[in-house]
């Protein structure tokens, strides 16, 4: 006849002792590696290989298979570590939950068209998932915004200035290059043939009201030592990044891409870069702005959720 000692109770499987073998167990799986685990949990990689092993005989399973300069996840290791992440996660969501709990209210951003159009909105309903509580509004312009003036939180922009009354962190360094569709580029001739650039319709993008110049076009050109006259060439201007590549996408001529900003229209084979091998590195880059004089929590955590992807 069962009694209450005898039937298995899953509970009595994990005690504190072995929470903190399990937290180590994760590290490792995660990375592989027992001196990794190690760096990452401050201890010594025999510390981590003791906890493992103790581990493995609690369990009376082994967690990982040996050789001589690796290690790989055994079936049960594979099976136990997709559970344990997934706990750990559900844990920090829920602890992070508590936290942000006083953490509301509306959140104003200013950020340029391309960055808005590529990376902020493809990611907006994951950031209100975590964050219900935090309204975003979110304001798009290419100009230098001025934070006394307006009501703005945080600002993106995509630039080479600095700016000594704001704190400021990177977010994304960019390539340029040519881009255009393939059926326009087989029209052209354009493949590793840059001297035909001046048969075509050259697409550039400048955000300075009437400021016609090819900025782009030029840092490319002169980066590969190239020489074209872009004022006898036929060309089309736009005040809108995302506009020059749209016209791109519906084979109006070829614009300067900004690689990582693009990435999933060349991924996706829908424009291509004719010039193998002539990306260019910018001097401008993506990063986020905020006054150094007024603060609240909901800034810091929308700075940490967007680095953590782009």
């Amino acid at each position: 006849m069962y009694n209450e000692d005898s039937i298995p109770n899953k509970n009595r499987y994990i005690n504190r002792y072995q929470l903190s073998k399990l937290h180590t167990f994760e590290s490792v799986a995660r990375h592989l590696s027992f001196a990794l685990a190690a760096e990452e949990l401050c201890i010594s990689p025999s510390a981590v290989s003791h906890q493992i092993n103790k581990l493995e005989d609690e369990l009376n399973f082994k967690l990982f298979k040996r050789f001589h300069r690796r290690i790989t996840l055994t079936h049960d290791g594979k099976n136990l570590f997709t559970v344990v992440k997934k706990s750990l996660n559900i844990l920090n969501q829920e602890i992070l939950d508590i936290k942000i709990k006083d953490v509301t209210g509306a959140l104003t951003i200013y950020s340029c068209p391309s960055f808005t159009q590529e990376f902020l909105i493809p990611k907006l309903s994951q950031f209100t998932a975590y964050y219900p509580y935090i309204t975003l509004n979110i304001i798009s312009g290419n100009q230098a915004i001025n934070f006394k003036q307006y009501p703005i939180d945080l600002a993106i922009y995509y630039d080479s200035l600095h700016y000594d009354e704001l704190t400021c962190e990177h977010l994304i360094s960019e390539t340029i290059i040519p881009v255009c569709t393939p059926s326009y580029a087989h029209q052209h001739n354009l493949y590793n043939n840059t001297e035909n650039l001046k048969n075509c319709v050259l697409l550039h993008y400048n955000n300075k009201p009437l400021d016609f110049s090819f900025d782009e076009w030029q840092s490319w050109t002169s980066h590969f030592s190239l020489s074209f006259d872009f004022n006898k060439m036929q060309n089309m201007l736009f005040d809108r990044f995302d506009h020059s590549i749209t016209a791109a996408l519906n084979n109006a001529g070829i614009a300067i891409g900004r690689k990582q900003t693009i990435k999933k229209y060349l991924e996706s084979g829908q424009l291509i870069a004719p010039f193998l091998d002539m990306e260019a590195q910018c001097e401008q880059r993506y990063y986020i702005c905020k006054s150094q004089e007024k603060y609240n929590p909901k800034m810091d955590i929308f700075i940490q959720w967007l680095k953590s992807y782009v």
